[in-house]
């Protein structure tokens, strides 16, 4: 019997989890539940027997996150698929199933989001085993989820009737419905015949390749033209940017689910959570008995119902006397807001944009290829950054116009070339980049080298770089 080939989405914002979950680093890479990103979970979860090496569809900026996320848990993809531009999920799938019909038409394929809570690993691959047969005899078979409560923040799937025992087995689904308000939705739970929609779908690549051509061909060429100009690009595979602005931006849902009539519904009861908003993280986290979750250095006292978060260890979050609040700390940034409101958060991400406040979009930790680095200080003509290279990892070659640069390492040993001269530098040991110097930064260890840079210059921003070589293949 042929694998099924796992397809991690994970391109998408999540700003309803502001300030965790931001544009340049967004949830699916943060470990909301637990020592393992969203994303890492995914990957873990949809491997095993049975299944192939997933393949990935996923930004620019998120390629070298990804590889580094899978390598900490020891999965190789299959392939990296890297969006020239976010244009919803219907283009990505597209892209997905054209991939796989190189190599296999019937090719059976698992979309999966990367940003998804699934606790019972075992039972959900049991499902979609159960789903497999449908899939394979030409089915589009999605996964429908036992509702616990009026939920507005899903979309729903309705079934002919009303199920009893919730077993893994093909129901034949009636229609989409859109997110309900609270009295529809209350409507909807007591009927007993409609399911959360969990945006999971299994196919075949042909199966969903004939369902674009029917009811969504104007995606279908601009997306074709995409994979067949597409080029190798280190560990990646990168769909031209030409045709693909051509796509239109729209969900999986709206351009063939909801037209399709060739659809089954497996029904799963064994815990799921898209974790759309902090309820839902305070829900999924397993409140104590007074109804309070709190993560990293925050404290509850005399709280009821709150989730409390501190995500710098130099941050200390205490509530007295809350009920109802969500409080999460960032260091350069706090939300404040009632639990019932956590669906608004994405109205305040909007306000700051608006406002050009740079927390709004940029993630106080900047991720990048050889590791990462944060802003300390920041001031009119200086700042201070702490700078993480992980082992075997380089800078690129490069100078600046506006700055120079004091290097203090901390931990670790790095190799320095400034203008062609190599050295190394200890723990302790400090060295200096004049403005204008041909520069690279390098770490021979065996462990992580952090050093503190101090620039000082006209102009700090981080395109004032100039590379002549880099192993990244940056621009």
């Amino acid at each position: 019997m042929s694998p099924i080939h796992p397809i991690l989405l994970c391109g998408g914002s999540g700003t309803r989890l502001w300030p965790l979950s931001r544009k340049s680093y967004p949830k699916q890479f943060s470990q909301l539940m637990g020592e393992e990103s969203l994303f890492q979970a995914s990957a873990r979860r949809l491997s095993g027997p049975g299944f192939a090496r997933p393949v990935i569809i996923t930004g620019d900026p998120f390629r070298f996150i990804v590889t580094e996320q899978l390598a900490a848990i020891e999965r190789d993809p299959a392939a990296i698929l890297i969006e020239p531009e976010g244009r919803n999920t219907a283009p990505a799938v597209l892209a997905a199933a054209l991939w796989m019909e190189r190599s296999d038409p019937d090719a059976l394929m698992l979309v999966a989001p990367s940003d998804h809570v699934i606790p019972d690993a075992a039972a959900f691959r049991e499902a979609v085993a159960a789903g497999a047969p449908a899939a394979r005899s030409g089915q589009i078979v999605t996964f429908g989820i036992r509702p616990t409560r009026p939920e507005t923040g899903y979309g729903y799937l309705e079934l002919k009737e009303a199920l009893g025992a919730f077993d893994f087995k093909p129901q034949p689904l009636v229609r989409f419905v859109e997110k309900p308000d609270a009295a529809r939705a209350a409507d909807m739970l007591e009927a007993k015949n409609y399911l959360w929609n969990a945006g999971i779908f299994l196919f075949t690549a042909r199966t969903i390749i004939d369902a674009f051509r029917a009811h969504a061909p104007g995606l279908f060429e601009p997306v074709s033209q995409a994979v067949k100009d597409s080029r190798s690009d280190l560990a990646f595979v990168r769909l031209a940017s030409e045709p693909w602005r051509e796509a239109e931006a729209i969900s999986v849902d709206y351009a063939v689910m909801e037209r399709a009539d060739n659809l089954s519904v497996i029904p799963y009861d064994k815990g799921w959570s898209d974790l759309g908003g902090w309820d839902a993280v305070w829900h999924e986290s397993g409140p104590d008995g007074e109804g309070n979750v709190c993560a990293g250095n925050a404290t509850a006292i005399g709280c009821r119902d709150t989730l409390l978060r501190s995500e710098s260890a130099r941050l200390e979050l205490v509530g007295i006397g809350l009920e109802d609040i969500v409080a999460v700390a960032m260091p350069d940034a706090v939300l404040v807001a009632r639990k019932s409101d956590s669906q608004q958060v994405k109205d305040a991400v909007a306000v700051l944009k608006a406002r050009r406040a740079q927390q709004a979009e940029c993630f106080p930790v900047d991720h990048r290829p050889w590791g990462w680095f944060e802003s300390l200080v920041l001031g009119p003509r200086f700042q201070v950054k702490r700078i993480v290279v992980q082992p075997g990892a380089a800078l690129s070659l490069q100078s600046h116009h506006h700055r120079s640069e004091h290097w203090i390492v901390v931990e670790g040993t790095a190799k320095v070339t400034i203008d062609g001269e190599v050295k190394l530098v200890s723990e302790n040991q400090s060295v200096y980049i004049p403005l204008g110097a041909v520069h690279r930064m390098e770490n021979p260890g065996k462990v992580p080298m952090v050093l503190i840079e101090v620039q000082t210059g006209s102009y700090l921003g981080e395109d004032d770089i100039i590379r002549y070589e880099d192993v990244y293949a940056r621009s």
